[in-house]
């Protein structure tokens, strides 16, 4: 049989060429290889699904959802279809910042501004936190110019009818702004040369723009008391938190016509939360004792584990207790409010070793009431008994 001999055919299975771009998930969990898959295959659906418009739309869906890791992954497959999409980089500029990938959003906003230096402020205000000092202070100050700019052209008439997506630029955004320069004055460049009067400057051009803004009337009340004027500065303050402190803004609608509308600054949203903090602050330091602890009351209301908001209380009803004829009672209260700072210090571990010492000053000034040491001892007797009996009973049944 003088034919050629047929080369054998392998049994060995072959092995699979790894795909360019494909992920070693080698080392990786279960739960982490099965997760990159469906990464994987959702971006291979994507390529082949879905226009550029509508990843967009599935990015908009997920962050109205929360869901920020997946609209990363919608948002980043149409930034890879237009890359210089500036809506596209705006939207992953802001994912980037929610899930506090820093570095991935300070990429994204500066192609941005590489692409569009003069249009869209959002990217120089984002930078501008991003940043620190002189660089801060430059990104914040090239989106004021672009944000006023904007503003400038377009429709101003009153009553004027304007489309939402007319509507690029607000004075609040203006205002919002210039109180984030002044901030930096205050804080980052307070050393610098001229800082104290290009703080205050920044701050009445956020006037200009929004003169019943609670952020910048707060701003104009501290840069007043650290230049001693503390009449002024408690004006300024006060006229801030009539802006949304319902009490205040009672008595801003008694002083109302009846036929005379309710204005729009009594309907302001409540500030962050840090920022109430500094508010209660300075109403202690302007001696308004029973504002500060409205405030910090209604801040106990939405989370009772924060240590200063105990402490401030505390704190306000030791300087009421210096009233004669309420000492007693502001006392007590003092009493109560300070042991529940402390046992918070001990309990989160705080490290804040300046607060501590003030609270058991204050404490120590205050001096033991008997009864509520009774009771407290009580209360830790109790606690210890129950710890016990869950213990000795967790025993029992092992031994079961």
């Amino acid at each position: 049989m003088g034919g050629q001999a047929k080369s054998k055919k392998s049994n060995k299975p072959r092995r699979k060429q790894k795909r360019a771009g494909a992920h070693d998930l080698s080392g990786l969990s279960t739960h982490d290889r099965m997760k990159i898959k469906i990464m994987e295959k959702e971006k291979k659906k994507t390529a082949d699904k879905y226009t550029t418009e509508q990843l967009l739309e599935k990015t908009q869906e997920c962050l109205d959802n929360f869901n920020f890791e997946l609209a990363q992954m919608f948002c980043q497959r149409a930034l890879d279809m237009e890359p210089n999409n500036l809506e596209i980089l705006d939207m992953m500029g802001n994912i980037c910042m929610e899930l506090g990938n820093i570095e991935k959003a300070k990429q994204v906003f500066l192609k941005a501004v590489e692409l569009s230096p003069d249009k869209g402020h959002a990217k120089y205000m984002y930078l501008g936190q991003i940043h620190c000092k002189e660089e801060s202070l430059q990104y914040f100050s090239k989106g004021i110019e672009v944000m006023i700019s904007a503003f400038q052209i377009q429709p101003q008439a009153a009553g004027a009818a304007r489309l939402p997506e007319e509507i690029e630029v607000t004075t609040k955004d203006i205002s919002t702004a210039f109180c984030s320069v002044a901030e930096i004055y205050f804080t980052d460049l307070c050393m610098e040369e001229g800082a104290s009067d290009k703080c205050k400057e920044a701050i009445q051009k956020a006037l200009e723009y929004e003169p019943n803004s609670p952020e910048a009337l707060q701003l104009m009340a501290s840069y007043l008391f650290s230049m001693e004027q503390p009449q002024e500065g408690k004006d300024y303050l006060l006229k801030s938190v009539a802006q949304w402190l319902p009490s205040l803004q009672k008595k801003e609608e008694e002083l109302l016509d009846q036929d005379q509308a309710i204005p729009e600054l009594l309907e302001t949203a409540l500030p962050p939360y840090e920022s109430r903090i500094t508010t209660a602050k300075l109403l202690i330091e302007a001696e308004s004792f029973e504002l500060a602890a409205e405030i910090l009351e209604g801040l106990l209301e939405e989370d009772d584990e924060v240590i200063q908001v105990w402490y401030l209380l505390g704190w306000v009803c030791y300087l009421q207790a210096k009233a004669p004829d309420e000492e007693e009672a502001f006392k007590d209260s003092a009493r109560t409010y300070l042991r529940k700072a402390k046992k918070l210090y001990n309990k989160l571990k705080c490290d804040d070793s300046e607060l501590l010492e003030h609270v058991e000053q204050l404490l120590s000034e205050l001096g033991i009431d008997e009864d509520s040491e009774d009771s407290d001892k009580e209360a830790a007797e109790l606690e210890t008994f129950e710890d016990d009996f869950v213990e000795s009973s967790e025993d029992e049944a092992m031994e079961a």
